[in-house]
């Protein structure tokens, strides 16, 4: 573990576990590193190197006023990479996560990456415009800034024990200790920080960004995911994204992280296993 520092002077805290062939993460909102946790100890013990750092406002990383934005995200994930000269990864973004890879890629190309990973992703763009339909209101949104400024606290609560891990549909069952670690992690961010992030995966137009995919992409997102919709997410990604393989995880919820994680694992490791020089 240890930290790098970003040309403007952000210190990003991550981890390096292992050894082989690099797959790295990209986390999602209001979380941090720790929440690729099984799927980095899983890949680690299987003989890949497995990176994943906090991004700016987050964890423990700087908890910064200005940048907070996918272009500030995306750079400080090539500067990651940069500095443990990371090379023939497998990028893996979890929701804002696949937002973060997405404009990497875009901005940076994909000279250090190998294969793409996107997990419950926000792109191509969440929002519902005129030339996205399908995408979410901005009511939605400043709902979520709202319950924010108001308590947000209660706000990671109502996350954790709703929609993220659908604890709200009939017969559904979610460990407390589930909630309570996406809770804390929530706490951990800062509060500028997190409040900017909601219009950074809501608003941010990430469709020209996929179209700069030249890699093997794996697409996994959850049917029933009630706060990235698959229809305006996955679907729409997979069928930008050139030879994309997409696969649905039948009423699944959008914290596949943990509420799918052996599935996940597994297709996470026979896709990283599938690369070949």
């Amino acid at each position: 573990m240890g930290y790098v520092t970003t040309d403007d002077g952000v210190q990003i805290f991550y981890k390096d576990w292992g050894s082989g062939r690099p797959v790295v993460f990209s986390h999602g909102w209001p979380l941090n590193s720790d929440s690729w946790q099984a799927q980095m100890l899983f890949l680690a013990e299987r003989g890949y190197r497995v990176i994943a750092h906090d991004r700016r406002g987050h964890g423990r990383s700087t908890q910064t006023w200005d940048g907070n934005d996918m272009d500030h995200y995306a750079d400080d994930l090539a500067a990651v990479l940069t500095a443990l000269d990371v090379r023939d990864a497998t990028l893996v973004g979890f929701s804002t996560g696949g937002g973060e890879v997405a404009r990497y890629i875009g901005l940076h190309g994909t000279g250090r990456v190998a294969q793409a990973a996107l997990i419950s992703a926000v792109p191509p763009l969440m929002l519902q415009t005129p030339d996205n339909p399908n995408g979410t209101p901005i009511e939605v949104f400043d709902g979520l800034r709202a319950g924010s400024i108001a308590d947000r606290s209660q706000l990671y609560k109502d996350l954790a024990a709703g929609p993220f891990f659908g604890a709200n549909r009939p017969g559904t069952q979610v460990s407390q200790g589930m909630q309570d670690a996406f809770w804390l992690q929530g706490m951990q961010s800062g509060h500028k920080s997190a409040y900017d992030c909601i219009k950074a995966f809501s608003e941010t137009d990430l469709t020209e960004d996929l179209k700069r995919f030249d890699v093997p992409t794996l697409v996994v997102h959850g049917d029933d995911d009630q706060v990235v919709p698959i229809d305006a997410a996955g679907r729409a990604s997979a069928a930008i994204v050139k030879d994309a393989t997409l696969k649905v995880y039948a009423g699944a919820p959008h914290g596949i992280t943990d509420t799918h994680k052996q599935q996940l694992c597994d297709d996470l490791l026979e896709f990283v296993d599938s690369f070949k020089r």
